[in-house]
């Protein structure tokens, strides 16, 4: 089997540059509603940026703070005053979730573009509502995800649309801290919406498949630790972890793509923030090698700005340029249909209860082997000792696997297939009715068996299947397929992309479309010389009606 071509190294001078956001030309006159925890920031931004007009909080020692340092700026006494002004342009609503509909709404309908920061609201429903008005308003909705708006987000989008770490497979989030906890939300709504919208924005697609699971330990019904599961339709797997039970802030995002890997560490001085790795993975003899190199860091000194500055001046810009800002109404929706579904799959998991006593029925018993929780293992099923199953793996009913064997990620095996013990089958591999694995049997990731020879969608032909026994110690390769109806004899090698259409000799190494005969290999995976020896066990092989057997 071939080994994959290892990615060039991403030079530094090489990597795309980004420029600074325009400045707008148009003075927009802004008001701030809330300004504790979060819009103290908001309101020293747009201050900063020359179009802060108007502050209003609900806190009186704010409101007099405020007056101490903004002297040249109107703190209101109640939101209405802001709402009533025509002078103000746009309404940045920086208060407690629960309020953000209503105040959004309020703006809206006084003629206002709005900033509102994340969640948009606190159902999917009401951030339809918003949406729509701003729409028949003709007004912007912009929402507060400012990740988008990081240099370091920017660069890494870059970097991965230049192809720099190959195709993407994987990303994780990790947002924790023991700050500030909130009750009118949880911690998914108050920390996720900033990585579900980077997550978004980086895949470029929405998923097909969300879970989520929370923990509840200061109140009864509200998570305080939240694991958040996404898969997308291209294959890209997600995982967001949240927590404010956390002894130190952590604010990390690693992406993983075939060439390569980064990682994003927002609590890192900026030269440190965002660095490349030029790991990967490759295949080498149908097994996979893993290869580790040393981090650079990504310059980020020629685009370093205060994210939230950016931020504020992207609203501002898509109101003077009449622009659809990055993070529009229509991507906040986007991330609250995620949240909705986390929400849900976590008061589901809640309302269940579950039996943690072995089962008894025809499964084996799971003390005796090892499946993810994501795995399903149906009834009337066996399994031997030791055999480890991973995730999201599906033993449809009907199934044996014997003793010590490693099923991969993505696996389907069944109904009623058979499988040897120390059998090996890696991720995304279907072994379907009418399939037999002897002891030993190495299954490439995305190798392909069959079951019907002349399938059609319209018509059942499972009373056609044509068996397929893989014998003794055979391995099949990466993305090969074995047609079915065929027997691949004992050490049998067949080699990465191969298409079976016969029978397989014992020993017998097996190459291209269709597959044909090449050589000889030995029972430790190594090709034999032309007098049947093998060079590195030593072993001396003679030739037999089925094949090729050791000589005794």
């Amino acid at each position: 089997m071939k080994k994959t071509k290892k990615p060039k190294p991403v030079a530094k001078d090489s990597l795309p540059v980004t420029q600074h956001p325009s400045t707008s030309s148009h003075q927009i006159q802004v008001a701030v509603i809330g300004s504790g925890y979060w819009g103290r920031n908001l309101t020293r931004n747009f201050n900063q940026l020359n179009v802060l007009k108007t502050v209003y909080d609900t806190d009186t020692k704010i409101r007099q703070q405020l007056k101490k340092d903004y002297p040249e700026v109107r703190i209101a006494d109640n939101e209405k005053e802001i709402f009533k002004d025509k002078a103000i342009e746009a309404v940045v609503v920086a208060t407690p979730a629960a309020e953000h509909y209503n105040l959004a709404i309020a703006a809206l309908n006084a003629g206002k573009h709005v900033f509102v920061e994340k969640p948009l609201s606190l159902t999917y429903a009401d951030g339809l509502s918003l949406v729509n008005l701003a729409r028949e308003k003709s007004k912007k909705l912009f929402v507060g995800h400012i990740l988008h708006y990081h240099p370091a987000v920017i660069r890494m989008k870059e970097i991965i649309n230049k192809g720099h770490i190959g195709r993407l497979q994987y990303i994780y989030s990790r947002r924790l801290s023991l700050g500030k906890i909130r009750r009118e939300e949880n911690i998914l709504w108050s920390f996720a919406p900033h990585d579900i919208s980077v997550i978004l924005g980086i895949t470029k697609e929405d998923p097909n498949y969300i879970d989520a699971v929370g923990n509840n330990f200061l109140h009864p019904h509200i998570p305080d630790v939240t694991m958040s599961s996404l898969k997308f339709p291209s294959g890209i797997g997600a995982h967001i972890f949240v927590s404010w039970l956390n002894p130190f802030k952590e604010q990390r995002l690693v992406v993983i793509g075939s060439q390569g890997m980064m990682v994003f560490d927002d609590t890192q001085p900026v030269e440190k923030k965002l660095i490349y790795y030029p790991n990967q993975i490759y295949w080498k003899d149908g097994i996979p090698v893993s290869e580790k190199a040393e981090g650079n860091a990504v310059n980020l000194s020629d685009i370093w700005e205060e994210p939230l500055k950016r931020e504020c001046r992207a609203f501002l810009d898509s109101i003077v340029n009449n622009t659809t800002p990055l993070t529009s109404g229509e991507e906040g929706l986007r991330v609250l249909k995620i949240l909705e579904a986390c929400q849900q799959a976590i008061e589901q998991k809640e309302q269940r209860s579950f039996d943690i006593k072995p089962r008894t029925s025809n499964v084996e018993t799971r003390t005796s082997f090892f499946a993810h929780p994501t795995a399903i293992v149906d009834e009337k099923v066996k399994i031997g000792k030791g055999t480890r199953i991973w995730h999201f793996t599906h033993v449809l009913s009907g199934s044996k696997i014997g003793e010590n064997c490693n099923i991969g990620q993505n696996v389907v095996i069944g109904p009623d297939a058979v499988i040897g013990n120390k059998c090996k089958i890696q991720n995304n591999v279907s072994v379907y009715k009418g399939v037999t694995l002897e002891d030993g049997v190495f299954c490439g990731p995305s190798m392909v068996f069959t079951n019907i020879y002349n399938p059609r969608a319209e018509i059942s032909k499972m009373n056609q299947v044509r068996p397929t026994l893989v014998k003794k110690g055979a391995t099949l390769g990466a993305n090969c397929t074995i047609i079915c109806g065929n027997t691949i004899g004992s050490y049998a090698l067949v080699g990465a992309g191969a298409v079976v259409t016969k029978d397989v000799p014992a020993h017998a190494l097996m190459m291209g479309n269709p597959a044909k005969q090449k050589g000889w290999v030995c029972e430790c995976g190594e090709s034999l010389n032309t007098k049947l020896h093998c060079t590195v066990c030593k072993k001396q092989f003679k030739k037999t009606k089925n094949g090729i057997s050791i000589k005794q």
